[in-house]
């Protein structure tokens, strides 16, 4: 099974550069885009016909904002939108697809670089997913958590890390709920693979950062523990373009 996590930092703008067309060549089992920044009728019908798979579409209320698609080659025995919580659900954050029993999450996590608020926000989103993901651990559930996390869990994790303590997205409180994911049942599957390499996921369009090596590992895939052995690689495409963000992929048998 092939599933490939990006941050499109809007869908029709991606479409405009043809920058799916990389995404749909690889032929994935599932497709995970976060930040379409659109619903789905916006989309005109020459983009339409530039997805390749079908698909299930999380827009947030608000317009131009957030919202989280899915793309599928398998018609999923189950879709859930959100996380049954109006407060985060009103944002289009979420989307869970289960086949047999694996549920995939496709989630983008609130950015707290606006204020106290969104990170207290943020904050509760994380601990309002892990009592979620506790419940179907529970239940015999195994779990991908995708998509941008909007945290650098370590210090290898972004360029700049000692001048980024007091920025949200590496902040103590930020870093430690990814650490509570990890003591609670997931694995941080590219750090397991690969613990001493150092690759980002994210650059700033600011000072030709990009080009520049100056980067955040934002998006992830955190799989159930009991997954482990069926994962076979990890892929970060640093070389994709067509986002401020890349592509990451898993391959699990």
């Amino acid at each position: 099974m092939k599933i490939i996590t990006w941050n499109v930092n809007g869908i029709r703008a991606a479409l405009g550069k043809d920058a799916l067309d990389w995404a749909f060549a690889q032929q994935p089992d599932a497709l995970c885009l976060q930040e379409v920044k659109a619903r789905e009728e916006q989309l005109s019908e020459e983009q339409r016909v530039a997805l390749k798979l079908p698909f299930v579409w999380n827009a947030a209320k608000r317009p131009g904002y957030s919202g989280v698609a899915t793309f599928y080659k398998k018609e999923p025995d189950e879709i859930v939108m959100g996380m049954d919580a109006p407060h985060f659900d009103v944002e289009g954050r979420v989307i869970q697809t289960r086949w047999a029993g694996l549920r995939l999450f496709n989630i983008y996590f609130p950015n707290g670089q606006r204020g106290q608020d969104r990170v207290d926000y943020k904050l509760e989103f994380y601990a309002h997913l892990l009592e979620l993901c506790h419940s179907l651990h529970k239940n015999g559930e195994d779990i991908i958590i995708t998509g941008d996390f909007n945290t650098s869990h370590m210090p290898i994790d972004l360029k700049n890390a000692k001048a980024n303590e007091k920025t949200s997205g590496f902040l103590p409180e930020e870093r430690e709920w990814v650490q509570k994911f990890l003591d609670n049942g997931f694995v941080d599957i590219f750090r397991r693979l690969y613990p001493d390499k150092v690759q980002y996921t994210w650059w700033t369009y600011r000072l030709n950062a990009r080009a520049r090596g100056i980067g955040w590992r934002l998006d992830y895939f955190l799989v159930s523990e009991a997954l482990v052995p069926r994962i076979k690689d990890v892929i970060i495409h640093d070389s994709v373009m067509g986002s401020d963000h890349c592509p990451v992929e898993l391959l699990l048998d």
